[in-house]
């Protein structure tokens, strides 16, 4: 109530007062301000092939000409991964030639929808990349496939890979594979749940050099992830390292999980039980 009277009572309550107020709040006062030049900011020159600022473009790790392999990839993304900047199928797509690698955006695959895909599946030289009790040690399953042969990637998160395996029933035609290594990822400006889980470029490179019989795939696909990693860190970003080694070294900043079963996966991780 005082500060109401106050108010009311106060000189600036008239008209002239408030129109003084609104002219020093609209700028009036900085007449000079206005007639200063404005400087423009100039975007960066980005290369046209990778779409990367030239100072840090990819193109010279990429191969001269596409791989010749006789596997065709189909990457299936989870809609959030195509918004990601520092994504890696790109980096994929660009090393092999268009009819060899194609991403499918969404989370949803009907045969309807999808009648390319559903036939796809349907063959019975076709492989889905998801690992699993069910899933066959790809390197044997190498030796016995005739060529050429088509694998499905599923991009995305552990959780958003998961949700489009198992609601696509499409995806559970084909012979189910996994890779079998130790490799630990060289994606190290993303976090991974524990220090074996590979970025789908990895996985692409190190499944078509097993399909194609040819360790130097592996290296080539590899390049340009490892030169946008250092780029990277180059520019200030930081290593992550997985959720394991923080956990285990006691380096986990986070609140632990309430829920039980994301509890769980975290005393699973710390005790190197395969989740």
């Amino acid at each position: 109530m005082e500060t109401a009277a106050g108010v009311a009572e106060g000189p600036a309550a008239g008209p002239a007062g408030v129109e003084a107020a609104a002219g020093q709040e609209d700028g009036s006062g900085c007449e000079g301000l206005w007639e200063l030049p404005v400087e423009r900011s100039e975007r960066r020159a980005e290369c046209e092939r990778c779409s990367r600022p030239q100072k840090v473009c990819l193109c010279p790790f990429f191969p001269v000409h596409p791989l010749r392999v006789s596997t065709c990839l189909y990457i299936i993304q989870h809609p959030a991964e195509e918004s990601r900047v520092l994504r890696t199928v790109p980096l994929l797509a660009a090393c092999l030639p268009r009819d060899k690698c194609k991403v499918l955006i969404g989370r949803r695959f009907g045969e309807d929808r999808y009648p390319e895909l559903a036939a796809v599946c349907r063959n019975s030289s076709t492989l889905i990349l998801y690992p699993g009790a069910e899933a066959a040690n790809l390197e044997e399953m190498a030796l016995i496939l005739s060529s050429p042969s088509t694998m499905i990637i599923i991009d995305g998160t552990w959780s958003q890979a998961k949700d489009i395996f198992y609601k696509n029933s499409l995806f559970r035609l084909p012979k189910q594979v996994q890779l079998k290594t130790s490799i630990s990822s060289q994606y190290v400006i993303r976090t991974q749940p524990t220090n074996t889980c590979l970025s789908t470029l990895e996985c692409a490179a190190i499944a078509l050099a097993i399909m194609e019989k040819n360790d130097g795939i592996q290296e080539t696909i590899l390049r340009p992830l490892q030169a946008l990693c250092s780029f990277q860190l180059q520019h200030g970003a930081q290593i992550h390292h997985s959720k394991e080694h923080l956990l285990k070294n006691g380096l986990y900043d986070k609140p632990m999980p309430k829920n039980k079963r994301k509890l769980r996966r975290m005393e699973l991780l710390v005790n190197n039980v395969k989740i």
